[in-house]
């Protein structure tokens, strides 16, 4: 019999399940003798298909809207100001906006007679294992009952899924907001694995954080709230999607579910509360009341999955062992307070700044929309090693990934007001190229209760010094000066581009602690967490007229070294750098949808 344990949360886990993701991540590995294993090679005749659709299915169409059609979009900075954004009317057109700026192609790519598409959310090797969901009420042009789709990017179209009962879908939602929906991920292992073999368990979790962040942002861009639903058990989400109906799945490639939110119209909730003072505060639930759910589960069902691959998967066992492992089997039943007014949340956030030092655009927009910004996001093939990034930016951008844990949940910044668990992840920086700052090593401790608990398990003679200019409010230090461009890119696999951007990073979370604390399930919740970082981290890097990338490759152990850390209370699960673009003359950009935004 296993041993048990009793989690914080009052999940029961089994100490095996606990072994098992120490066991994978410990195995998946790169190494500078060796890489985690992965075939070795691609096999193209294989590839899987990154688009799913559900033969069968009724598709919905989306307005495809130009870049100043209503909803027209917000100033980028107005993101983070909150208050400022608008409340826009759930509507067809918001909706169509919502997933253009969450889950959508941005453009079309193509070098000679290959062609491929860009998607607003980020994606390892842009093989986007995420698939979207959306379970939501009647909406006019779209459908006079409630029900759950599949949104499919290519076409930007919803395919209805199943048909829910009004009266099931009215007490499902009767604990949240007036007009709530809920948007849900899953995960296609096999898309990642294809590529990156055992290692791609990794790279699904912390792109289904891509797609929490991207999410997030494209709510905040229509002055939504969202709030992830962390005490939903996997079995109840994956009777939820459908997932397990093995019949809509014959011959196809399985989903695995990951997470599921809600989304609401902030503007609702203050007409609901109208007349009362706007400290407000609504109960929001982070579970579903799972008989109403299951309930909902037994309706009318629509469609087929397509194939992704023309061969069978190659099976990796552990992969398959590590999600057992991982999987949040139960439920808890905790509630959030969120206050009903967004200006009510923030005494303080960051100020939007003109860059100091940057590389000017050459199409310079004074201050550039949020959609401009989402839609632009690219992932950098490689950099000039000579583009810096101004101090003043620079902090402003690592403000912006601060979640200002020391204040209550509901009180943290967007997009951090979604992310219902204490941070748990911390910024480790290589700088080589921020003005008036000197190059070497530095630390952002994102969870300041954080400080010496990190300082004592990192290198003894590191300096721990407040950077010159650096806000008062950013807890950043510098540990070592020094250049540390050939260092990072050696323990980046290699890559040069870790070296030759402004700063590169790895984002290193409190890793022991946080498993035995909640439970084996929360090893997929830290790659969340770094995907969150990633798409801020992204778009920022767009704002500041730059361009950035995610590392998935990298030397764990080896960049454990680099500062100190030892055996597993720290480890390092996403890498991240910034810097000047090369374009490749090569590629041709293409519109996403036939519509030049």
């Amino acid at each position: 019999m296993s041993a048990m344990k009793k989690s914080e949360t009052g999940q029961t886990e089994t100490m095996d399940s606990l072994a098992a993701v120490f066991r994978y991540h410990e195995e998946t590995k790169h190494h500078f003798y060796r890489f985690a294993r992965a075939l070795g090679y691609l096999d193209w005749a294989n590839q899987p298909d990154p688009f799913r659709r559900y033969h069968g299915a009724p598709l919905i169409p989306l307005p495809i809207l130009a870049s100043g059609e209503e909803p027209v979009s917000p100033l980028y900075d107005d993101l983070y100001c909150p208050g400022v954004v608008p409340t826009q009317v759930l509507s067809l057109h918001s909706l169509s906006r919502f997933f253009e700026y969450a889950l959508a192609i941005t453009a079309w790519k193509q070098a000679g007679d290959v062609r491929w598409a860009l998607r607003s959310n980020p994606s390892s090797g842009n093989l986007h294992p995420t698939e979207g969901y959306l379970l939501i009420g009647a909406i006019t042009g779209v459908a006079s009952t409630p029900g759950l789709y599949h949104y499919a990017p290519k076409e930007h179209g919803l395919e209805r899924r199943a048909d829910w009962s009004k009266d099931g879908f009215a007490q499902l939602m009767k604990p949240f907001p007036p007009q709530a929906f809920l948007v849900a991920f899953s995960s296609v292992h096999w898309r990642e694995a294809w590529k990156y073999g055992e290692r791609a368990f990794r790279y699904c979790q912390h792109d289904a954080g891509h797609a929490i962040g991207a999410t997030r942002i494209a709510a905040a861009a229509l002055g939504w709230r969202m709030m992830l639903l962390g005490d939903i058990g996997d079995d109840l989400l994956h009777e939820l999607l459908g997932l397990d109906r093995a019949g809509d799945f014959e011959g196809a490639e399985r989903e695995h579910p990951d997470c599921v939110a809600v989304v609401w119209p902030s503007g609702a909730v203050r007409r609901e509360a109208s007349g009362v003072r706007s400290d407000k505060i609504v109960k929001v639930p982070l579970f579903l009341d799972e008989n109403v759910a299951q309930g909902l589960a037994s309706v009318r069902w629509y469609g087929k999955a397509n194939r992704l691959s023309r061969d069978e998967p190659v099976p990796w066992d552990i992969i398959d062992e590590v999600v057992t492992a991982s999987w949040k089997s139960s439920a808890g039943r905790r509630c959030i307070d969120s206050p009903v007014e967004p200006s009510d949340f923030s005494t303080h956030h960051p100020s939007p700044i003109t860059p100091h030092g940057d590389r000017h655009r050459a199409d310079a927009e004074p201050v550039p929309s949020a959609g401009r910004i989402i839609r632009q996001r690219r992932s950098a093939l490689a950099f000039d090693g000579k583009t810096g990034i101004s101090a003043q930016r620079f902090f402003t951008m690592l403000s912006r990934v601060m979640a200002q844990d020391e204040r209550p949940v509901p009180l943290r910044p967007m997009p951090w007001d979604a992310i219902p668990w204490e941070p748990a992840v911390h910024l480790v920086l290589f700088v080589h190229l921020v003005e008036g700052l000197p190059p070497g090593l530095y630390v952002l401790v994102r969870n300041q209760g954080k400080k010496e608990v990190l300082r004592r398990a990192m290198h003894g003679q590191f300096a721990w010094v407040i950077p010159p200019d650096c806000p008062p409010t950013l807890p950043l230090f510098l540990l070592q000066e020094g250049d540390v461009r050939r260092v990072v890119a050696q323990v980046s696999c290699g890559q040069d581009i870790a070296g030759e951007s402004a700063f590169s990073l790895g984002m290193v979370a409190e890793f022991e602690a946080s498993l035995h604390q909640h439970g084996a399930w929360f090893y997929r919740r830290l790659f969340w967490e770094t995907g969150v970082i990633g798409q801020v981290l992204y778009l920022e890097a767009e704002a500041a007229g730059l361009r950035a990338t995610g590392i998935g490759c990298f030397f764990d152990d080896p960049v454990h070294q680099v500062f100190g850390f030892a055996g597993t209370a720290f480890q390092s699960l996403y890498h991240f750098t910034v810097g000047g673009p090369v374009e490749d003359p090569r590629l041709t950009t293409l519109p996403p949808y036939g519509l030049d935004h």
